[in-house]
């Protein structure tokens, strides 16, 4: 039995369903309501119910809920204070002494008498398992975050390292960039200045790499970079730097005891470039040029030791290529002047400064014109108008070239256009291809998409190329011009005689028409020999069924001479200057007025007779 609050209500259910005890307020209630009032004698009788009223198996309830289980009923002599026993709301003592006798380990025994020893015992040990659990799993967690944290700081330390090393090494090569060689040119320059001693700056820049890779592609080129990065490497002390500054630039740092080491290596570096590379299929040949400078002497700071071995570089590109320059304070002044035409034809080529002159070709029989070629000119804003002969190497140096070409194509079909339109359609204009536009992997394309533009038919078109650009990689020459020629195009040798085409290869040769060197027809009025190259490059011409024009005609006896030998048409100052393209259609329809006043003339005196 259990009291509350001293409202308890206590309620004893048997199992079975039988015998009901009930005290409590609303007990005491009903009895009133029972006995009209007599509460003295209800309250007597509920205090007076003997414990063994209630069943055996009954349980106790504190709000509908089973605590304990109640023991068998005592016998009256046991219902004495201290005693188990049954307590109404009048709380006797023999109530309150019950509460005493709850089952050891029950809910309400340990509510009124506190835990057990064996009870505490469990409760300390499920304690102090919980928190040696909680502190083995901190030091797990602990070493895992600690194994955790050294892994992370590991691989943040190599990814600086990773990071260092890409900013200061070149991706492609594997040599340090300019960061790292600046770096080690000023400390070079600092032990120099401390101990006495001397290095030199080598400027390398390679020849022919950008028709390499123009006409391959940049794969092939990378790949030649590489292995030229090997070849100069395997020529560098340990202690020695070598760097790639540019796409075919590279610098070689080397510490010399004596001035003479630097041309050692030097021609050493020349040497080794300057045999065949393999790559893939194709064997590749190029050059290098190098500019030197040494510390102290050729320059007080990292940059103008760098800027003095660039010009020294440039001058050895000059003499020749292929080859090896130490610095002069001369060459400077040519640096300057190559940097500022540079600067301009990239101005020129964006404000297109450019402009075309074309110079007419002449039927060698009957005197007419029979088209015109198309020739550079530069409108300099300070200079005036430059030919080709002072910036096409500069273009081709600079990769220009391209850009420029491409206009002048675009600009001659333009033109062309024009005349074709006013009745010249038996006309063709000639362009001259550069080799590097010549290797160019979209030279093609340019082409068709610039006639389909104009809606020029092709058979207006010749496209010039030298006889040294046709046989350089003679396979690949001959697939492009294979392709050109099936556009409908005219193919032109130009400058025959010059190179060292074999009639073999020339047979195989999509061409249309060879042009003859104009240094062979400048002379051949006085020598001999040249009468005789000329009059072979004639029958050579006709017997593989090609046109022949001869250019560089300035005397009346060339002409003659030429007309006699059986060229097909001419070309030269005596017949017509270049000029631009309205001075150049006034001239033609001249002619034409001349040359048929002239037949007219013919006719009537032959008529007459």
């Amino acid at each position: 039995m259990c009291l509350v609050a001293g409202r308890a209500t206590a309620a004893f259910e048997s199992a079975a369903g039988a015998g009901r005890g009930i005290a409590g307020p609303g007990y005491q209630r009903h009895a009133l309501h029972r006995h009209g009032g007599h509460a003295h004698a209800a309250r007597h009788r509920v205090h007076a119910l003997p414990v063994r009223a209630v069943p055996a198996d009954c349980h106790c309830r504190i709000g509908g809920g089973v605590v304990d289980r109640v023991p068998p009923a005592p016998s009256p002599a046991s219902c004495v204070p201290g005693s188990r026993g049954c307590l109404g709301a009048g709380g006797h003592g023999s109530g309150r002494h019950a509460l005493h006798n709850f089952a050891e380990g029950s809910f309400c025994g340990a509510l009124i008498n506190g835990l057990s020893s064996n009870g505490l015992d469990r409760v300390v040990l499920v304690a102090s398992l919980t928190v040696l659990s909680l502190t083995l799993f901190a030091c797990i967690l602990d070493a895992h975050l600690e194994a955790r944290t050294a892994v992370l700081v590991t691989s943040l330390s190599q990814a600086n390292q990773e990071l260092t090393h890409l900013a200061m090494h070149d991706n492609l090569t594997g040599l340090p960039n300019r960061v790292l060689l600046t770096e080690r040119i000023e400390q070079a320059m600092a032990r120099a200045d401390e101990t006495g001693g001397c290095f030199a700056l080598m400027f390398m820049d390679l020849d022919g790499f950008k028709p390499v890779n123009d006409a391959f592609g940049h794969h092939t080129g990378d790949l030649l970079l590489r292995q030229v990065a090997l070849r100069l490497r395997q020529n560098v002390n340990r202690h020695d730097t070598l760097a790639r500054v540019g796409g075919d630039e590279f610098v070689l740092l080397i510490e010399l005891d004596d001035q003479q080491d630097a041309l050692t290596v030097a021609t050493r570096q020349v040497s080794e470039i300057s045999n065949p590379f393999l790559i893939g299929e194709h064997q590749l040949q190029i050059s290098l040029s190098i500019g030197i400078c040494i510390y102290p002497g050729h320059g007080a700071t990292q940059h103008e030791l760098l800027v003095n071995a660039d010009a020294a570089m440039y001058h050895t590109k000059a003499a020749g290529k292929n080859g090896h320059s130490f610095f002069d304070v001369s060459m400077n002044c040519n640096a300057r002047n190559q940097l500022q035409l540079s600067q301009d034809l990239r101005t020129a080529l964006r404000h297109k400064h450019f402009c075309l002159y074309y110079q007419p070709k002449f039927d060698a029989l009957s005197g007419l014109p029979i088209g015109a070629e198309a020739l550079l000119r530069w409108n300099h804003p300070e200079r005036g108008v430059l030919g080709p002969d002072l910036f096409i190497a500069m273009a081709e140096k600079t990769g220009l070239i391209i850009q420029i070409g491409e206009w002048v194509l675009d600009e001659a079909c333009r033109q062309m256009r024009e005349w074709y339109t006013e009745g010249y359609s038996h006309w063709r204009i000639s362009v001259n291809l550069s080799a590097l536009q010549f290797r160019h992997s979209g030279l093609v394309a340019t082409v068709a998409d610039t006639l389909a533009r104009h809606q020029l038919p092709a058979n207006c078109l010749t496209l010039e190329i030298t006889e040294t650009t046709a046989m350089d990689d003679a396979d690949a020459s001959l697939g492009v011009l294979n392709r050109l020629s099936e556009m409908g195009m005219d193919l032109s040798i130009d400058d025959f005689g010059t190179g060292y085409s074999s009639l073999m290869y020339l047979k195989r040769l999509p061409a249309n028409e060879i042009k003859i060197d104009r240094g062979f027809v400048r002379d051949l009025e006085h020598d001999t020999d040249d009468a005789a190259i000329v009059s072979a490059i004639v029958a050579v011409g006709q017997a593989l069924n090609l046109r022949i024009v001869a250019e560089g005609v300035e005397t009346t006896l060339q002409q003659r001479f030429l007309t006699h030998l059986g060229c097909d048409s001419l070309q030269g100052f005596l017949l017509g200057h270049p000029m631009p393209a309205e001075q150049f259609l006034e001239d033609i329809r001249a002619a034409e007025s001349r040359i048929a006043f002239d037949v007219q003339e013919s006719e009537a005196k032959a008529s007459a007779f």
